[in-house]
């Protein structure tokens, strides 16, 4: 199992931000921030790095929303979703991400009816009532 993290992050119009992998694996699709938990981190720490290392943002990292399993290339992603909520820096893409957006819920079933989201990310979003709001 590999331990990873991600953030489900809505601004206050209740878009949500997503980027759009610049690498392997899912290199093109869009996903919610998040990566691997570094050796001796906390979760909350390896989110709000993982959001400011691929979009800039400063964010505080809220409540658990869920946990999810993906096919790795050597094992298992054990992914563990938190909230988060801005709190400064300034969007852009960095790190691993190729582009950052924040999607409003037409952008987000366009993205989701063209294969451009990472696998089970629309259902995952949907079972937890976390996608977009506006």
């Amino acid at each position: 199992m590999i331990r990873c993290v991600g953030a489900i992050i809505h601004d206050p119009s209740g878009r949500l931000l997503l980027v759009r992998r610049g690498t392997p694996p899912s290199q093109g699709l869009w996903s919610i921030p998040g990566g691997r938990v570094e050796q001796g981190e906390t979760d909350l720490l390896a989110v709000a790095r993982e959001v400011e290392e691929e979009t800039g943002l400063v964010v505080s990292p809220g409540r658990l929303v869920g946990r999810v399993e993906r096919e790795a290339p050597a094992g298992v992603y054990e992914i563990f979703d938190y909230t988060a909520t801005v709190v400064g820096g300034v969007l852009g893409a960095g790190d691993d991400a190729a582009e950052v957006e924040w999607v409003g819920p037409g952008r987000f079933a366009e993205l989701e009816r063209d294969g451009q989201l990472v696998p089970l990310l629309a259902d995952t979003l949907r079972g937890w009532d976390a996608l977009p709001r506006t």
